[in-house]
């Protein structure tokens, strides 16, 4: 399991949290180059983290919140 590394300004991330909103760590949590780089990862792979435990996403960019949490429920 990888833990949600905060990064350097411009490198966007996802935090995954679980139903109560505490922080979960999951086997792939890359870093993107491009906001659209980030939700199109997580457009892609939304069941598999569900089915990790992951219940919402918060996008950041560098270490400023940007939107979420997200539900992943279908």
């Amino acid at each position: 399991m990888v833990e949600a590394v905060r990064t350097p300004d411009g490198a966007w991330w996802w935090r995954c949290q679980d139903a109560s909103g505490g922080e979960v760590s999951t086997t792939e949590a890359p870093r993107f180059p491009t906001r659209s780089d980030a939700e199109s990862w997580v457009g892609e792979f939304w069941s598999e983290l569900a089915e990790e435990g992951v219940a919402a996403v918060t996008l950041f960019e560098g270490d400023r919140e940007v939107y979420g949490p997200m539900s992943l429920e279908a």
